[in-house]
C-alpha cells in the first residue's frame, strides 16, 4: 500500500454497502442478514468509527462501541481490509473508539479478543480477564 491519507471518524451514518463490506472481510456477514438494518446497527452504537482513505472517501476499516453510557463498554466489529493491515489503522481505530468513551467518562472497556488477535489488543493495553469465560447463547438460525 502507497503511503495515503487515512483519517479516523467517529460517526452517526455511512454509506450502507460500505460496512457491509467490511463486515464481510470479517467474516461476519452471512447471506441472510438484511442489509437495511446497517443505519440501525450504526445509530444504536454508542460509538462508531470509519477509517476513511483520503481523497477518495473510501471506508476501509471499522469498529464500534456497545455501552450503557455510563460505566461500561464493548469494543466490537474491528475490522480492516486485509489489503491495508499492518499500518496502524486497526490501532488508530481502537485508540480513537478509547478515546470516545474516556470523553464521555465511559472508563471501563473490555473486549473478546478472536483467535489470534489477543497480541495485538495486548499492544493496546489490554489484559486478558483471568478466570473469564466469554459465552454466547446460541442462534437458532
Amino acid at each position: 500500500m502507497e503511503k495515503k491519507t487515512i483519517d479516523i471518524k467517529i460517526v452517526d451514518s455511512w454509506k450502507i454497502d460500505d460496512i457491509v463490506e467490511l463486515y464481510k472481510a470479517g467474516g461476519w456477514w452471512k447471506e441472510y442478514y438484511d442489509k437495511s438494518g446497517i443505519p440501525a446497527l450504526i445509530a444504536g452504537s454508542f460509538a462508531f468509527a470509519v477509517a476513511v482513505e483520503g481523497p477518495s472517501g473510501k471506508a476501509i476499516g471499522m469498529g464500534r462501541v456497545l455501552s450503557d453510557r455510563i460505566s461500561d463498554a464493548y469494543i466490537q466489529d474491528l475490522v480492516v481490509f486485509p489489503e491495508y493491515r499492518k499500518h496502524n489503522i486497526g490501532t488508530k481505530l481502537v485508540r480513537a473508539l478509547i478515546d470516545h468513551c474516556h470523553s464521555k467518562g465511559v472508563t471501563w472497556i473490555a473486549l473478546i479478543a478472536e483467535p489470534g488477535t489477543d497480541a495485538f489488543y495486548k499492544t493496546l493495553g489490554f489484559k486478558p480477564m483471568e478466570r473469564y469465560v466469554p459465552m454466547l447463547f446460541p442462534m437458532e438460525r
